[in-house]
């Protein structure tokens, strides 16, 4: 099987490529791939292990089975941090701004979730978010590192709040801070989008004559797709050095 590889930040300076193809056996495992990417790659410790890992844009562990084609991308630890909590009480905005506030941050963007008043017409009265908090935590910072490998942002937070939740009130607060304005929108826009995709937070939304569950099973092939048509696709692309129509002059135009 043919198995393209991304390699990000250090791993990308350790193997002298952002991009490798690696051949491994029928049925084989990221296991298998990383050691053969070891193998032919000198220039990789033989101790080498990535911190995170992500099969077609969605975290996986050593043992995940391949399939022919399969795009694994490989993460190294992020140097700025990042800062997750899953919280029962009131979020703060300007709280998480600060939270990824640095001297070398020339830009901050934040995003809140806000519980409306409606759906598809009909009058919400309040919502309940439900959630398992230790594992919406893990995949929480899974998610942000990921971003921060993905877009060079230094620092990122995100508080998810869980329980009962009154018209108004923030759900879901995401900060980046970065350089430059392009990768903190981009880094916060693509952070938003996986955990709605994968973080387990189940919502109820409570209506004047009952109540429903909210959400939809998301397949691995379906996300990879929404990643490859979202505006951030472009960035990415020009991040692996391909050519993007129209888009050097959009990011030279974007810089802050």
């Amino acid at each position: 099987m043919n198995i393209h590889v991304r390699l990000y930040a250090s791993y990308r300076e350790q193997a002298g490529a952002s991009h490798v193809d690696i051949i491994v056996a029928d049925g084989g495992t990221v296991a298998e791939l990383i050691t053969q990417l070891v193998a032919d790659i000198p220039s990789l410790l033989s101790s080498f292990k990535p911190h995170l890992i992500a099969v077609n844009d969605e975290f996986a562990n050593p043992q995940y089975p391949l399939n022919d084609g399969d795009e694994v991308a490989l993460y190294p630890p992020v140097s700025g941090g990042v800062d997750v909590r899953v919280v029962h009480e009131k979020v703060d905005a300007r709280e998480m701004a600060d939270a990824v506030r640095r001297d070398f941050n020339g830009a901050i963007v934040t995003f809140e979730g806000t519980t409306r008043n409606e759906t598809g017409g009909e009058s919400v009265l309040h919502l309940e978010y439900e959630t398992d908090e230790r594992m919406a935590t893990k995949v929480l910072i899974q998610v942000l590192e990921e971003a921060v490998s993905r877009f060079g942002v230094p620092t990122m937070a995100a508080r998810h709040r869980v329980g009962r939740l009154e018209i108004g009130d923030v759900s879901l607060i995401v900060a980046a801070g970065a350089a430059h304005r392009l990768e903190a929108f981009l880094a916060t826009q693509y952070a938003v989008d996986r955990i709605k995709h994968i973080v387990p937070v189940w919502k109820k939304e409570f209506f004047e004559n009952g109540s429903i569950w909210v959400g939809a099973a998301c397949e691995p092939e379906h996300h990879a797709r929404e990643l490859a048509e979202a505006p951030y696709a472009g960035f990415l692309a020009q991040r692996d050095h391909k050519h993007v129509p129209g888009f050097h002059s959009a990011h030279q135009h974007l810089q802050a």
